[in-house]
């Protein structure tokens, strides 16, 4: 079968827009990857914490309790702040590890929880790995593992039946919004975020219903959750970037990765933005085509009001340059690239974008005094054509707008002198 992969690049596995009734790229994706293999119908292990909400059927969904099957500090299955450090088939063997525990939640309200609920929703808000005993009703394949763009990957699957939670220690920051029935979700993601709680921690509070005022409270799809946490800081963050003083150069980064090219052009201006990925054949969502296939996302100062056909990538990159402009105090319209080579063939999640941009724009830049050498220097090692770039580019095309309006205007003041 070939799909075309500018139709591949929008649906991204989420929306099935080629008319077949499951993702083709997804379920072939399962069955690639090295599974933990677990016998019998008990796993007993220590939970990061880690739970997953799954969206299919909602507002019917199921919860997800997660745990590999040992015991001791495992953490690291979700900070993916560390996982950059990881080899990729040593990050995949250790987040397939993660053996979850399905139950049906036929309400996503959780106003009033059940025990049961409850355990989870403080389990996913613990500072530290939590112990948990889970028996399934049959027995965990490998074809429920979980492979997508937008949340990292989980291990299979199988029914719960029952699950017993050891005493968890609450992280007290979360802890506090937690029995905060009054705090709106908005509010309490933007306060932990700037008392220091990760974006990982934000994203399991608000799936879990941890998170927002009492009667409101809901159960959140992660996949749901991870956007909203990266839109939510990062929003917040550009409203702040938009009172400091504009950059006063071109600045230019880039980071290379396994089968991959990020490049970032922040331009003096006003807040402009926007995010493209150039997949090449071979890679995730062009593994029909024969052409690298070009997609870009933007917003201009008074950012957008629908949801970008690009996905999560567009806001987990946005929060990431929003960081960085928020650290430096100064405004800017940043050009984020992205190129996306053959050798990069599974969907590892939105948090790779995050934490390669946040890596990326610790490192020095490149300064320039025009955005013509700017581009220029940001084409080297790109095997995307920039002129292909620049005719997709909006910010690129809004930035020349106004320099030439500028040109024309000091043109029109020296024939009035």
């Amino acid at each position: 079968m070939k799909i075309p992969p500018q139709l591949c690049m929008v649906c991204r596995g989420g929306k099935l827009l080629c008319g077949l009734t499951f993702c083709p790229i997804e379920v072939a994706n399962t069955l690639k990857p090295r599974v933990t293999s677990v016998t019998g119908n008990e796993v007993y292990g220590s939970s990061p914490p880690s739970v997953f909400v799954g969206r299919h059927s909602y507002p019917k969904v199921r919860v997800y309790p997660s745990a590999p099957p040992v015991v001791g500090d495992t953490m690291l299955y979700e900070d993916s702040g560390r996982w950059l450090s990881m080899d990729m088939e040593e990050f995949l063997s250790m987040r397939l590890s993660l053996l979850r525990g399905g139950m049906q939640v036929r309400d996503v309200s959780v106003a009033n929880p059940d025990y049961t609920m409850q355990e989870i929703q403080v389990m996913a808000i613990s500072s530290r790995p939590v112990e948990i005993d889970m028996r399934v009703s049959k027995p965990f394949s490998e074809r429920s593992v979980r492979l997508s763009e937008d949340t990292p990957p989980m291990g299979p699957s199988a029914p719960l039946q029952k699950i017993a939670i050891s005493e968890s220690k609450a992280d007290q920051r979360v802890e506090k919004a937690f029995y905060d029935t009054d705090l709106l979700a908005s509010e309490a993601m933007s306060s932990l975020y700037r008392s220091g709680v990760t974006v990982s921690q934000l994203t399991r509070a608000l799936s879990v219903g941890a998170l927002g005022t009492g009667r409101r409270r809901r159960l959140v799809p992660t996949r749901w959750a991870i956007t909203a946490v990266d839109s939510t800081l990062s929003d917040a963050l550009v409203r702040r970037i938009k009172g400091y003083s504009e950059l006063g150069e071109f600045l230019v980064f880039r980071r290379e990765t396994p089968g991959n090219l990020f490049v970032g052009i922040l331009a003096p201006s006003t807040w402009r933005y926007e995010w493209g990925e150039a997949w090449f054949p071979g890679s995730t969502w062009n593994l029909w085509g024969t052409n690298p296939e070009v997609m870009i996302d933007y917003e201009d100062y008074r950012g957008r009001d629908t949801y970008p056909d690009i996905g999560g990538c567009y806001y987990a990159a946005r929060l990431a340059v929003a960081e960085y402009l928020d650290a430096v105090r100064r405004q800017a319209a940043p050009i984020l690239w992205r190129e996306i080579y053959p050798s990069f063939n599974l969907p590892v999640g939105v948090w790779y974008v995050r934490e390669n941009l946040r890596e990326m724009f610790r490192s020095k830049p490149e300064r320039f005094s025009s955005l013509a050498e700017a581009l220029r220097h940001a084409s080297i090692g790109m095997r995307v054509p920039l002129e292909k770039w620049v005719s997709r580019s909006h910010v690129v095309k809004a930035l020349r707008s106004v320099t030439l309006d500028h040109f024309m205007g000091d043109m029109h003041d020296g024939d009035r002198g």
